[in-house]
């Protein structure tokens, strides 16, 4: 006697592993790819003004010859810091004024006096008067080579400039008004008995990296900046440096700059390898089962699957279903309409008449109860399921060739000994 192993259709961890190690490879190299770009990007600063980006619009190179002349720039993002590293030795710049919460605003008011310098980088007519109180702002021109017309050292030794933008005037004898654009100046250096001097830039441009070595403006600038060896470069959260301890951070807020573009890349990644692996299942293949089931006891579980679910109406439907293809085989109706009630339940009534049986006992199964049987609605309770069962297999011992009443003695002649 020769026994053969039962196969398992449960995949084991090798194949498991031999499916999808392919996957994985590629999630892991995703996730390492994301997580390098995300970190490199997260080191790049490209913000406008900000003196660590390269970009056009950054303020590098001005950094940079800053430091070849002893001046160090320091980035300050946190308001609160302002008053502890501000001093008569140093330089406060503030490239965006303009985008100061009332909060930072006064930090910065505090600052500025006891800064040996304030550059106000082209400030409104409501961010004049928050900051520097009795100076007035005028309509913005376009930006363009501008001759200093002053006395302002700086702005004799750098000479034309790249000026415009805001212009100010002030009723301060002592002010100094340089590079003026139709009567007002777009540089106002305002002096202070008590505290160091305020610069109002009307705009930003002769910073930025592009344009700093177009005619005077790195001259300028780095005379405005530089009488200090101690620059504090002031870039609150609003301009593009980190968030400040004034206003409340979330959760990606502290994730560096990239990541969301990551996450963006490894769901496609992954959509896209999920319709990969779904177009290779392909259509369903038979296995050889581990072991062999009986019909009853695939049944009979699979009727406590409808009982616990208290699905009568599924049970019923499969009686039904399954008697109906029986009976269409008895009384000669095709397979394809086994299932039609106007083809199959005439049939069967015409049939039933032929076989009544004499007998009182016997129930007439007329057109409407067939109907009834075949097509009814689901029982309302278990008990009347077990009463369609009886009826429905009843029905089928009707138009059995032997007969019901043939059946009957056939069945008492196997149990007589």
């Amino acid at each position: 006697m020769t026994t053969t192993a039962p196969t398992s259709t449960s995949p084991l961890a090798r194949h498991i592993w031999q499916r999808a190690r392919g996957l994985l490879l590629a999630t892991a190299l995703l996730a390492v790819a994301g997580v390098a770009l995300a970190a490199l990007r997260s080191a790049e600063h490209t913000a406008p003004l900000d003196p660590r980006s390269a970009s056009p619009e950054g303020s590098k190179a001005l950094a940079r010859l800053l430091a070849d002349r002893g001046v160090h720039t320091t980035v300050l993002t946190d308001s609160s810091a302002l008053r502890r590293q501000t001093g008569p030795d140093t330089t406060l710049l503030v490239p965006f004024p303009n985008s100061l919460t009332e909060r930072q605003s006064a930090a910065l008011r505090k600052a500025a006096e006891d800064s040996g310098r304030t550059v106000l980088l082209a400030p409104d007519a409501k961010t004049t008067a928050a900051l520097t109180p009795g100076i007035r702002t005028f309509a913005a021109l376009p930006v363009q080579p501008t001759h200093p017309d002053c006395d302002l050292p700086a702005a004799r030794r750098a000479d034309s400039a790249d000026l415009g933008g805001h212009r100010y005037s002030s009723t301060d004898r002592l002010a100094e008004r340089c590079y003026p654009r139709n009567g007002r100046a777009t540089l106002l250096r305002l002096h202070s008995p008590s505290r160091g001097d305020t610069v109002l830039l009307g705009t930003a441009d002769p910073l930025r990296n592009e344009h700093l070595d177009a005619h005077g403006n790195a001259s300028l600038v780095l005379q405005l900046l530089g009488p200090h060896p101690q620059l504090l470069w002031y870039l609150p959260s609003d301009s593009g440096a980190a968030p400040s301890d004034d206003q409340e951070r979330g959760f990606f807020d502290l994730l560096p700059d990239g990541w969301s573009w990551a996450a963006v890349q490894l769901a496609v990644a992954a959509l896209l390898a999920a319709l990969w692996r779904a177009r290779r299942l392909g259509p369903l293949v038979t296995e050889q089962l581990p072991v062999a089931v009986p019909a009853a006891e695939a049944t009979e579980g699979r009727s406590r699957l409808y009982r616990r679910a208290n699905d009568r109406g599924h049970a019923a439907d499969a009686l039904r279903t399954a008697c109906r293809g029986r009976l269409a085989l008895l009384t000669g109706v095709p397979r394809a309409q086994a299932h039609d009630r106007e083809v199959l339940v005439p049939a069967l009534a015409a049939r039933a008449a032929d076989r009544a049986s004499p007998e009182p006992a016997e129930p007439v199964h007329d057109e409407a109860r067939i109907r009834s049987l075949l097509f009814g609605p689901p029982p309302p309770n278990d008990s009347a399921l077990l009463h369609l069962a009886d009826e429905l297999d009843h029905l089928e011992q009707l138009f059995t060739p032997s007969g019901p009443q043939q059946r009957r003695r056939q069945t008492d002649k196997d149990i007589t000994p």
